[in-house]
């Protein structure tokens, strides 16, 4: 077999284009014979079919490229979770833009590791401007605000600790119920006391708790509060906590992994008013920012702030190189190897601009309100509340839990539907997180009837169209 050719250099996209077109061939026979926004089946079927489809993955002799993106590519497509299916809407797993696709794309072509400058000449500096402008987004009154790019929510949440950890010792952190997980592991895994966990008896941070747990705890304290939480949406009463922090000498994080991006958005942006009021703030644009994962940002108000990320290797960032003006990227993640996740954000942003970006989260936000009147018109749903961002929670009426989770369950094997589940109010809820921002109003009724029907015991495999 001759040496496979190249990504990068000034042969490598001719070397790519027919790569690329047995690709996208590929994806689109795989959805074609998926038909639906899941495979049916369950996981016993799935795993069977991917194993019986694409053969030895380690074979004596190679396949060749076509043949192996072909099969590999097709098998995936077939057997996905396809979040750009309308009724693909469990969790905050965004359909990713094509042109953000395609961006990450030509960075996967390029390569550039994000540990020295020598590897990333131009992606160091577009990771530059690009965290220094989301970071200006929400902290606008200071004078020199960073972010760092992060996996995700849950690594800028550990971050946020970790930098906390650094400036006051062992921090004791306090957040509510409704907190997302990754903030008792990230105390756990940095030796931490275990979070102080108060009430959200509404879905929200009761404040009344707060002040009671900043009265009675001694310092340092880390207030975590969250805007857009992974089971309803809501988002905490942020000036409140940031004036009970400010009254008590507590630190405060918000994680805005789901929220955040509606700073973007004139008519919702008051949704996120004292943002700038944190100490630390978590981004995750691969939800409401329709990013291909990963794209998760850490931002802080002052560039000092990072400094105890600082760490040496002289084969990364020598003295001497720092000093004759090589840029010193270690301080910019824990991690070493990582990819320019920066790209794709940017091309996205520039691409649509703050309207453009605006109009896609307005759209999103009035589909889910727009579900959850279907749900009030409807004579055997029920609906939980109305939804904060996009997350719609609802059942059906005169109901048990159990009877709920079989529902999810059925479409899930049906292959008719991904819902996700909540519990609120002591009970157990089907769950949409609706992100396509092209779903229509018809895609939301066939929702409701599928679920009625799976309800009802009327679903049966092949009885519904999907």
């Amino acid at each position: 077999m001759p040496t496979p050719p190249l990504a990068g250099g000034t042969a490598g996209p001719a070397h790519l284009r027919p790569l690329i077109d047995t690709v996208l061939t590929a994806l689109h026979d795989g959805a074609t014979r998926r038909d639906g926004p899941l495979p049916a089946g369950g996981p016993d079927t799935v795993t069977h079919h991917l194993h019986h489809t694409t053969g030895p993955l380690i074979p004596d002799h190679g396949t060749g490229a076509h043949h192996a993106l072909r099969t590999l590519v097709t098998a995936l497509a077939e057997g996905a979770a396809d979040p750009a299916h309308p009724h693909c809407a469990a969790h905050l797993h965004t359909p990713p833009l094509a042109l953000a696709a395609a961006a990450d794309l030509a960075a996967s072509a390029l390569n550039p590791s994000m540990d020295s400058w020598d590897q990333a000449p131009a992606a160091s500096a577009l990771e530059t401007r690009l965290t220094t402008a989301l970071a200006t987004e929400i902290y606008p009154h200071t004078p020199h605000p960073d972010a760092l790019i992060t996996t995700g929510g849950t690594e800028a949440n550990q971050l946020a600790l970790l930098l906390a950890r650094e400036r006051h010792g062992p921090v004791q952190t306090i957040c509510a119920a409704n907190a997302h997980h990754s903030i008792t592991r990230a105390a756990w895994l940095l030796g931490l006391p275990r979070p102080i966990v108060i009430p959200a008896p509404t879905g929200v941070m009761d404040l009344t708790a707060l002040h009671h747990a900043l009265l009675h705890n001694d310092g340092p304290l880390l207030v975590t509060a969250t805007a857009g939480t992974t089971d309803t949406g809501q988002i905490d009463p942020l000036t409140d906590i940031a004036d009970l922090t400010t009254t008590h000498n507590a630190e405060l994080h918000i994680d805005a992994a789901y929220g955040g991006p509606l700073l973007f958005s004139p008519t919702h942006r008051h949704a996120l008013r004292s943002l700038h009021r944190a100490h630390s703030v978590t981004l995750d644009l691969h939800k409401l920012g329709w990013q291909p994962a990963s794209a998760g940002i850490l931002a802080v108000p002052h560039h000092h702030d990072l400094a105890p990320l600082h760490h040496h290797a002289p084969y990364l960032n020598a003295d001497d190189d720092t000093e004759a003006g090589l840029p010193d990227l270690l301080g910019r993640s824990l991690r070493t190897t990582r990819r320019p996740d920066a790209l794709k954000i940017a091309v996205t942003l520039q691409a649509l601009g703050r309207d453009g970006l605006a109009d896609l989260i307005d759209l999103t936000i009035a589909t889910a309100h727009h579900l959850a009147d279907l749900i009030d018109a409807h004579p055997t749903l029920e609906l939980h509340d109305r939804p904060t961002i996009s997350t719609v929670l609802f059942r059906p009426t005169h109901t048990d839990d159990t009877t709920v989770a079989t529902i999810r369950r059925t479409l899930l094997h049906h292959g008719h539907a991904v819902l996700g589940r909540a519990h609120a109010d002591h009970r157990l809820w089907l769950k949409a997180t609706l992100l396509n921002p092209h779903t229509t109003p018809d895609d939301l009724q066939r929702l409701l009837t599928l679920v009625t029907h799976a309800h009802t015991g009327a679903t049966k495999e092949g009885s519904t169209p999907r």
